[in-house]
């Protein structure tokens, strides 16, 4: 559900501190489903408690991780339905239309100039938060890994999805190939994606602009939400990827 306007978030991101110098930063691009009370987006309060709004539980696995490794973390206060920061900023889907069945109103006559100030109040915010824990890390004196955290709906069109997690990446696998090794050892005996659910590689978003291009180590990270819906979930995913990502890091 939209959170009520007493608890509205006084900044479009929450930055986690963290140790610079661990070597890690990580990023939740869909952490929230706020929506500000001066944007009116037209959509039915239950579509909020849907994926389509934000990514559900992971929010909560992301914090839970950087407790874990005192890594630093930035997580956006905004729902992706008013802007996608995992979009490139000529994405068409930067600002959705329609998602997964349910039409945004708010959205449907959108022109440049909204767009922009959108992009100036969230997703600018969002970049400068990710690009500031990048050079707080580069400035301890450590080549940082850039990992985001998202999570997947169980079915798709109907059809269950079989996998537990799945690892994202484009040309450069430096993190990704061994962390999908330790999650494939790990003895829950999980089902990991490799590029699944989804395709990585998107031109212009999060990891591309932050890590691709600069050359920096990176994954995305793709829970099902399913599993990380509660807090024990959310706990448990954490634990386990802070057991695998603190050794892939050091080394």
């Amino acid at each position: 559900m939209i959170r009520p306007e007493p608890d509205a978030p006084s900044h479009p991101c929450e930055i986690i501190e963290g140790d610079p110098a661990c070597g890690l930063v990580l990023a939740c691009d869909h952490a929230s489903n706020f929506v500000p009370p001066d944007i009116h987006l037209g959509v039915a309060p239950e579509e909020f408690s849907r994926h389509i709004a934000y990514d559900i539980g992971a929010a909560g696995v992301t914090r839970a991780l950087a407790r874990a490794l005192n890594a630093p973390a930035v997580l956006t206060h905004f729902s992706r339905l008013i802007i996608d920061p995992n979009r490139g900023r000529a994405d068409p889907t930067l600002v959705m239309r329609l998602s997964d069945g349910a039409v945004v109103p708010g959205n449907a006559r959108i022109d440049e100039a909204g767009k922009a100030a959108r992009i100036a109040r969230f997703y600018d915010p969002f970049d400068a938060g990710i690009a500031g824990a990048l050079a707080a890390a580069e400035g301890a004196g450590r080549v940082p890994s850039l990992v985001t955290i998202h999570s997947f709906t169980p079915y798709w069109r109907g059809v269950p999805r079989p996998w537990h997690v799945g690892i994202l990446y484009d040309r450069d696998d430096r993190l990704a190939r061994p962390l999908i090794d330790a999650l494939k050892a790990d003895p829950a005996g999980l089902i990991v994606g490799d590029n699944d659910p989804y395709g990585g590689g998107l031109p212009g978003d999060t990891i591309d602009r932050h890590a691709t291009l600069r050359g920096l180590p990176n994954a995305l990270v793709e829970i099902r939400q399913d599993l990380i819906a509660g807090e024990d979930g959310q706990r448990e995913w954490a634990d386990r990827f802070a057991r695998v990502l603190a050794p892939l890091i050091a080394a």
